[in-house]
């Protein structure tokens, strides 16, 4: 996987425009994407170039399809642009922040897989607020850190070897935790109860091959 591989566009653009992933009535709310991903940076660069913006209707068969609710994580597919992508998602179980009770938006942790880019289980996290720029979030599981560089309010894994084995781990674990730091210099730290995510994987793996 190289450093400047793409962050799974769809969910993210999804999500930045209020997409809504309600597991207990399994509904997606209307598709309004208004801001389309931008590939993930190189490590290494300095100044993270800015997202592109662009507007993308509802009409363009871009509409998630719910494949299953396993546990906390609900597995998804859809169409972008003719190619097939896959991804489980997840909201925090429990979220704080340092200060307390500082306000921003929804948080959401993806693994997606696009077979067209021979992209499979890219872990990627939405915090909801714009990360303190050239500064590193944290994803911890089953007593190991994994560095995750962060552009805008996204957080990718920092060293695209590690991922495979990070996979496990999440299949393999109770719950993850996510911390970062704003650009106001507040703290967040995030639960992810893994309840459901092997199989939500299992499940977009026989749908994205």
């Amino acid at each position: 996987m190289t450093p400047n591989r793409m962050l799974a566009a769809l969910p993210v653009a999804i999500l930045a425009a209020g997409f809504s992933f309600d597991a207990c009535a399994q509904q997606a709310a209307p598709l309004r994407l208004a801001q389309a991903a931008p590939a993930k940076p190189k490590p290494q660069a300095a100044k993270p170039a800015p997202a592109a913006t662009a507007t993308v209707p509802a009409a363009a068969g871009a509409q998630p399809a719910l494949l299953g609710q396993y546990g906390d994580w609900g597995a998804y597919s859809a169409n972008s642009s003719g190619k097939r992508v896959c991804f489980a998602l997840a909201k925090p179980s429990k979220a704080s922040t340092n200060p307390p009770n500082r306000p921003r938006d929804p948080a959401y942790m993806f693994i997606s897989s696009r077979p067209a880019e021979k992209v499979k289980d890219e872990i990627s996290v939405i915090v909801g607020y714009g990360f303190k720029p050239n500064s590193d979030a944290s994803l911890q599981v089953s007593g190991a850190n994994y560095a995750m560089y962060t552009q805008n309010d996204g957080a990718w894994i920092k060293n695209a070897a590690d991922e495979a084995r990070l996979v496990d781990a999440l299949r393999k674990g109770v719950d993850a935790v996510v911390k970062g730091t704003s650009a106001k210099g507040t703290v967040s730290t995030d639960t992810y109860s893994l309840k459901g995510l092997a199989q939500a994987l299992d499940k977009i793996g026989q749908e994205c091959k």
